[in-house]
């Protein structure tokens, strides 16, 4: 599918990979990227999301830049401005996939993920996000604050996004009485992404089937 462009709340235009379903009145879902750019495993998911019956997005916070190295993938990740992508571009996305009325959730893995709290904290209107191990600094997102369905996946062996702080993020919701969906898998970080050494089959189907039902609950269900 080719690149397109959607509007952001400020006027400006971001470049996006977006893939239609095939009924054209399907929820929407934005997919946020990981830290080494939108590439093709991220469009892979768009794809799969769009076969899935559901038109999905995602916006190219990168502007065209792509690695594989993790030094430049932490630099491109550090430069980002966290707080325009989330009130700009997510925001912009989001409005962009509601333009027929349609329920739209948010999803993303890693940088994504974090993002992925950040939006269902700031972005109006989204009816439901998930997130694959992923959380944000306080001082971007409160999980607390947090009021619409929410699913977590998280990874037991995982040294950056820790147990320790997934379970305080799902700690922080239950406390303010919320219900998230949290689950955990025996997989190291990035589980789900196919292209990397640490994929998990196992626990990447699991999660998946997990997102479909959820989305199935919380988004109008494909036909």
């Amino acid at each position: 599918m080719p690149m397109i462009e959607f509007r952001r709340p400020d006027g400006g235009l971001t470049p996006a990979y977006q893939t239609q379903a095939a009924r054209p009145d399907a929820p929407g879902v934005v997919v946020i990227q990981e830290w080494w750019g939108l590439n093709p495993q991220i469009r892979s998911v768009v794809d799969r999301l769009a076969a899935a019956g559901y038109t999905a997005l995602a916006p190219d916070l990168y502007r065209g830049r792509l690695t594989t190295e993790a030094d430049e993938a932490n630099h491109l990740m550090q430069s980002l401005d966290f707080v325009d992508a989330t009130h700009q571009d997510l925001r912009g996305a989001a409005a962009h996939l509601a333009q027929g009325g349609q329920p739209v959730a948010v999803m993303g893995f890693c940088m994504g993920g974090a993002l992925t709290v950040a939006a269902a904290v700031h972005v109006p209107g989204l009816a439901a996000a998930a997130c694959f191990y992923g959380v944000p600094p306080a001082h971007l997102a409160q999980p607390h604050a947090i009021a619409i369905p929410f699913q977590g996946h998280f990874a037991e062996q995982d040294d950056w996004c820790t147990p320790t702080v997934a379970r305080g993020l799902e700690a922080e919701m239950r406390d303010a009485g919320r219900t998230p969906d949290i689950h955990f898998y025996p997989a190291g970080h990035g589980f789900f992404n196919a292209t990397r050494a640490v994929y998990d089959a196992a626990s990447a189907e699991l999660a998946w089937q997990r997102l479909m039902n959820f989305f199935g609950r919380h988004l109008s269900a494909p036909r």
